[in-house]
Order: structure tokens, then sequence, then C-alpha cells
């Protein structure tokens, strides 16, 4: 199906920060009208003022009604809250009803218990930026990256391809997956790297004070390596504590390879430490050069 494909009547985005205000802005084209439900009223004022959207509500029961397509853009919990309260009632037989959410498997699994009639489909587009709210939205954020989505019980053949179809509207990457894969996947590189990231710097600071030359002396390389340990942490609680086995598991598997480090480094057993950590660098490089150095960056 061709992005042309892709037509929205009334289209409805839930949860207007970056990743929602960046939809409307991509979508625009695509939909006759575009309807914001969002709490913030600074947030509502400044869609309408720029022309985002054409309607801007904090009633989501009002904001809903008779859409043909509505995005949850908020964060996992609340999309949770929402799924398994009264949106199924709200939203006309046909509707395709997609989040964007960063784990999978709770999320699909509340959406297959929504009434019959109602398409929904597991979404996770891989894309961001350092700045957040309303006022970053990028309508070429989703552009080049990949943009997965997972099945639910109330996924047709039809809310597949229409799925699909506003994937590459969005001139996104549609990857197909089951939800417990992609929690499992997301788990090795975007969860487990945050929790090491934190790590890192709490270790780091606890070295800061005692000596904060620590500090006047970090660099590139903590700069890189601690970057996550920035991120919003309700929204990393609410996705950590919707992957907890996962995570769990991949911090298990860490301190083996920690523990195998720390080993040989005690026993200056330096050659095999060096052996130790060169199928590391390769498999490093071996991604660098054929996965990520194939599609656009990140903004």
């Amino acid at each position: 199906m061709s992005a042309g494909g892709f037509k929205s009547r009334r289209l409805v985005i839930v949860g207007l920060g970056l990743m929602g205000g960046s939809l409307a802005l991509a979508l625009r084209p695509y939909a006759e009208q575009i309807v914001a439900v969002d709490l913030n009223a600074a947030t509502r004022d400044y869609a309408l003022r720029t022309g985002m959207v054409d309607e801007a509500t904090d009633d989501l029961r009002a904001g809903v009604h008779d859409a043909d397509c509505v995005f949850l853009c908020a964060p996992v919990r609340t999309i949770i809250d929402v799924v398994r309260g009264r949106i199924g009632s709200y939203l006309r037989a046909n509707t395709l009803l997609i989040d964007i959410g960063s784990t999978k498997e709770d999320i699909c699994n509340a959406m297959g218990l929504l009434p019959i009639g109602v398409g929904a489909v597991g979404g996770h587009p891989m894309t961001g930026k350092e700045s957040s709210g309303v006022e970053s939205s990028d309508a070429t954020l989703y552009r080049g990256r990949p943009f997965v989505l997972c099945p639910t019980r109330r996924t047709t053949p039809a809310v597949r391809l229409r799925a699909l179809a506003m994937v590459e509207a969005l001139q996104a990457t549609p990857i197909e997956m089951d939800p417990h894969q992609h929690d499992r996947v997301v788990a090795a590189i975007s969860h487990l790297p945050y929790l090491l990231s934190a790590a890192l710097v709490a270790t780091v600071a606890q070295e800061g004070e005692k000596d904060d030359a620590v500090w006047r002396l970090a660099a590139g390389g903590f700069r890189d390596t601690s970057r996550l340990a920035a991120q919003d942490l309700d929204m990393m609680g609410d996705i950590l504590s919707t992957n907890t086995q996962a995570v769990a598991t991949l911090l298990a598997h860490f301190r083996m390879q920690l523990a195998m480090i720390e080993a040989k480094l005690i026993s200056r057993e330096y050659e095999q430490l060096v052996e130790t950590l060169r199928p590391a660098r390769e498999a490093r490089n071996h991604w660098a050069r054929h996965y990520d150095s194939k599609r656009p960056q990140a903004k």
C-alpha cells in the first residue's frame, strides 16, 4: 500500500508533546481534520495558534468522538490506563487505534480486550530528540527511522494494512514484530543502556564527592556514556515497570560480563583481557558499518 493509501477524515492525537506534535505535522497532508487531546492548556493554545491542529480539548470522549484514527502519545502507564478505561466505548467501529509507547506487551494485551470492531495496533517509533515538548515538534522526526508495529487481538488484515500505510506516510520504515520480542529487544538496546548510564554517573558522582577534579576533567567519553542518565525519570519508571523481567535478565548477563573483566584485571591477565574485549569492539564496528550508517540519524 502506498503512502497515498493513508487518509483520515478526523485524526486525533492524545498527548501533544514532541512525538504527538511531530505526528500532527507529518500527517497534515493526509488528514482532513486533526484534533489534539491534552490536559495542558498552554500546549493546546500553542497547537491551535500555530495551526498544528484544527481543534484541541482536554476531554477525551469529546476529542475522539467520530474519529477514524486515534494515536495515543502518552507515557506507557497512561496509555494502559486509557486503553483499559472507557476509550473503547468512545470509539466508533473501524477506528484505527495506535499507540507509540516504549514497551508493547502490556499495552497490546490491554488493546486485545477492546470492543470488537475497534482496530488496534501497538506502535513504537524508534526516534526522538534531546529537546521535548510540543514546541520541539518536527515534521521530519519519523523520516527514515524504524517504526515498530505489533499485532494485537484487534489487528485485522485491513487494520494492519492501514497501519502500514500510515507508517509509509510518515516516510518511516515499518518493522512488524511480536510484542514480547519487541520488549526483549528494546530491553537490550534501550532500557539496559539507560540503567548502565545511570549507574556510571552514580559511581562517578561518588568519586566527585572526594575530588571534584573528576567533574573538571570529564569530557567526551563521559558525555557520550552518561547522556542517557539525564532522561525523564517518570518516563523511565513507566518503561522499567512494564518490562521488568527482560531488563532484569539482561542485568544479570551484564554482571557476568563485568565479573569476567574484573577477574582478568585483578589477576593482571592483560593479554586475556584484551582478547575478552575484542569481540565487543568487533560487534560495535559491525553494527556501525552495516546498520547505523545506512539510516538518517535522529535530530
